[in-house]
């Protein structure tokens, strides 16, 4: 049995910082990953996907010159395996970067292998076990598959697998209306294929305000993407040239389907009632305020946890637990204020309460929008979609929530998601004086115009 000061179960984007941090103060750490260093961020997640996105970006942009007055004969053509390779080299430098900076620590030792509990002190890998004191789990998440009708007869891509793609489907059926169905959805269409989104929903991206989604739908449609909201009975079979999706109200003839209909926790094959560790309804590791597990000397990390499910909020999983650990402080996941965004163009930057949240905690809500066609830097570059959205508390001053869909609009968000996070009342942050021209400069507009309901 090897020892160790400390087990890392899980190489995302808490875990490897955490034993960094761990290794500084002298302790000796086994790091354990069963596949590659960085976790779906580097390898399947937000580095490989934007760098997709960058290039689909980069053919709407070519299409639409002649807007600009830039004129560029011929038709815009895409090449899959240049577009693809450039995701790849991007994932792999940033792996090996990983890599590096691990060979590098004294302390560290990284093992690539399955790890499972054996007891709530020990780990077996390859064969051999390892024990620590403080075993920390950032073991991530995974494509969730829906037990439907023709789905295991069909070839079907994942947000995983679809990055290796380096040929252009005829169209691309995307199963699934939210975050990841819609960022492909809008790449695709962009590369220039056919695409078709179906959600069973009422509405695409569901955790958003009607307003939101709405407006969302709008800017997918704008560009030809198919959109089919309260699909129901959805089939598969395979036909002469592709696949066949079927709904209650719509036959599809795609080459492709992406199924993005969500992810679930890698917890499932860790051996965890071994070490006692407790989950949830839907397999995410149950933690406390400070990312405990209910087993001593045992915590959760990341997407494992169901607190976020995005890279900052796994980082900052590291960042509360490191300053609890090693920096005697005393620091909350519930202090937490959620903040995302939504990678279409123009993006979605999210922070705090929907407005259907705050109407229905309670608070006495004051709101303010602002169509982006009144915002002087989108319409000096010509990308006038989309809105502003802020919900205040109408007491206390304190902004509740805001939502940007527009140009920079992932961005323009910080300003609000700093003054949250510093309690700044929005009274305060509309005396700011912003730089001209930019998107930025209308916050305090914004605020300026917050009015009850």
């Amino acid at each position: 049995m090897k020892s160790f000061d400390a087990i890392v179960i899980g190489a995302g984007q808490a875990g490897p910082f955490l034993a960094a941090r761990m290794i500084e103060k002298g302790m000796k750490v086994a790091l354990i990953e069963r596949k590659f260093l960085g976790g779906t961020c580097v390898n399947a997640g937000c580095m490989p996907t934007k760098t997709l996105v960058a290039s689909a970006r980069a053919a709407h942009v070519a299409r639409n010159g002649a807007t600009y007055g830039v004129t560029i004969p011929g038709e815009i053509a895409i090449d899959m395996r240049v577009v693809r390779a450039r995701a790849e080299t991007v994932t792999m430098n940033a792996r090996n970067g990983l890599i590096g900076w691990f060979a590098g620590m004294d302390g560290m030792t990284v093992i690539y292998g399955h790890a499972r509990f054996e007891g709530p002190k020990t780990v077996s890998v390859n064969g051999e076990t390892l024990t620590a004191p403080r075993i920390f789990l950032n073991v991530g998440a995974r494509p969730v598959i829906p037990d439907l009708p023709g789905v295991n007869e069909i070839d079907y891509l994942t947000s995983t697998s679809i990055i290796d793609l380096d040929t252009l489907p005829r169209h691309l059926a995307v199963i699934g209306g939210s975050y990841i169905g819609l960022e492909f959805a809008q790449m695709y269409r962009r590369f220039g294929a056919e695409v078709s989104v179906i959600e069973h929903g009422p509405k695409l991206a569901s955790r958003e305000d009607e307003d939101i989604s709405d407006a969302i739908a709008d800017v997918l449609r704008s560009e030809g993407i198919d959109i089919h909201t309260g699909a129901s009975d959805i089939a598969f079979s395979k036909s002469s040239d592709g696949i066949t999706v079927a709904t209650d109200s719509a036959r599809i003839d795609a080459s492709h389907v992406l199924i993005a209909t969500g992810r679930k926790p890698n917890t499932d094959d860790l051996g965890l009632d071994a070490a006692g560790v407790i989950t949830d309804g839907r397999g995410f590791i149950t933690v406390d305020d400070k990312l405990a597990t209910n087993v001593d000397g045992i915590w959760a990390l990341g997407d494992c946890n169901g607190h976020g499910a995005f890279t900052h909020t796994s980082y900052n999983d590291f960042e509360i637990a490191a300053a609890n650990l090693l920096d005697s402080d005393d620091r909350k996941l519930s202090s937490r204020i959620l903040a995302y965004a939504l990678y279409i163009d123009p993006p979605l930057g999210r922070v705090g309460m929907t407005e259907k949240q705050a109407r229905a905690s309670g608070h006495k809500i004051l709101i303010s929008t602002r169509p982006m066609s009144r915002v002087g830097r989108a319409s000096e570059r010509g990308e006038t979609k989309g809105f502003m959205k802020v919900i205040a508390d109408a007491e206390t001053k304190k902004i509740l929530g805001a939502a940007i869909l527009g140009i920079e609009g992932d961005e323009v968000i910080h300003g609000i998601i700093d003054a949250m996070n510093a309690g700044t009342t929005y009274p305060a942050l509309q005396w700011s004086v912003p730089i001209h021209p930019t998107v930025s400069e209308l916050i305090p507009t914004l605020l300026g115009d917050l009015k009850p309901v």
